[in-house]
């Protein structure tokens, strides 16, 4: 046979020799359901994951924003360690914490302190007081270093002068002088601040039984319900002279009940509990705040919450410093004896208070 006789078949598959035939190779399964449900959570946790570290990054902005608000007040410290020879010894492991309204007035050129309260914690936390002090009551006053290096002259007058003589170091020493207490720690709030926060909650409702003008503060309001912001219920918190009987008695009862509204208003609109409406009034607050080296932070702060929330229910005792109408001068006080001498006591040597009336 000539190589042209054979024949040049096309190229197929090749031919398989015969035999017992074989099972085509199996295909490869899809994923089980397991293997699949596997992959979702793996890419749901690394979802997760990148959500938890935005949010981290959002709180550690937040929390230090927060923390770098709150201003520390060194002068005060200066100016506390200058006279240390002259204070009262320290508390031991009580806790007094004097609080003070600064409240600036540009048409006046100066600042008072109209509201200070003395916040006490027990030693072993089982209970605090806290103690209101009068503006009006008439106290000695030492005399205190000045902003511009003097200072100011011993002097007998009202006690909220001594925050326009000589800021917090000259109430700090005015309290201590007037009590023989020793003041750990001290923070003072701004009322500009406090009308931010009233504003960041979205206002606080009151209702008037009759109109209120008071020209001193700028309140004008007419009788019935109000939604005060920031500029009308700083006012309304403030005011005295034309209010109510124009004791300073009744502003601190009037300024006692507003924060309750304020406090039930944080409580029932959710603020506490929704991160985008409670940092505007965290921002606030903390803007308003000027502290001690001992409290000025959140960290500290957090610290003096915690001892207060270990209190017990009913271990909470409120007070006004008592007092009588000063002989001279009806619209000023004086200290009521022994009352007055009594209470002090109790707070020096951390027991508690005497009965009210005794």
């Amino acid at each position: 046979m000539t190589d042209e006789s054979k024949l040049t078949l096309p190229a197929g598959p090749a031919v398989r020799p015969e035999g017992p035939s074989e099972p085509p190779p199996p295909l490869s399964p899809p994923p089980a359901p397991k293997s699949r449900r596997r992959k979702v959570l793996q890419v749901l946790a690394l979802a997760a994951l990148l959500v938890l570290v935005a949010v981290s990054a959002l709180g550690w902005w937040a929390y230090r924003h927060l923390d770098g608000n709150i201003r520390t007040d060194s002068a005060t410290e200066r100016a506390l360690a200058a006279q240390a020879g002259e204070r009262p010894p320290a508390s031991g492991s009580a806790q007094n914490i004097l609080i003070m309204g600064s409240d600036y007035r540009p048409e006046l050129g100066s600042a008072r302190s109209d509201t200070v309260l003395l916040v006490h914690v027990s030693g072993d936390d089982s209970r605090a007081q806290v103690i209101s002090v009068p503006r009006d009551l008439m106290v000695s006053i030492p005399s205190c270093p000045t902003p511009g290096g003097g200072a100011s002259r011993a002097q007998y007058s009202q006690f909220n002068w001594s925050f326009d003589l000589g800021g917090a170091a000259c109430t700090i020493r005015t309290f201590e002088k007037l009590t023989d207490i020793r003041v750990d720690h001290h923070l003072v709030v701004g009322f500009e601040g406090f009308a931010k926060i009233i504003d960041a909650v979205g206002g606080v409702e009151v209702d008037l039984p009759k109109a209120e003008r008071d020209p001193n503060v700028g309140l004008d309001l007419t009788a019935g319900h109000h939604l005060l912001h920031g500029t009308d219920a700083l006012a309304y918190v403030r005011a005295r002279e034309y209010v109510g009987d124009g004791s300073d008695t009744n502003r601190m009862s009037r300024q006692q009940q507003f924060l309750g509204l304020l406090s039930a208003k944080l409580r029932s609109n959710g603020v506490l509990f929704n991160p985008a409406r409670l940092f505007p009034v965290l921002d606030a607050a903390t803007s308003a705040l000027t502290a001690d080296s001992g409290l000025n932070s959140l960290s500290k702060l957090y610290g003096l919450v915690e001892r207060l929330r270990a209190v017990p229910d009913g271990k909470v005792d409120f007070r006004t410093v008592p007092r009588q109408p000063y002989p001279a001068d009806p619209d000023r006080d004086v200290l009521e004896q022994p009352a007055a001498s009594a209470l002090f006591a109790a707070l020096r040597e951390d027991r508690d208070l005497p009965i009210k009336g005794r």
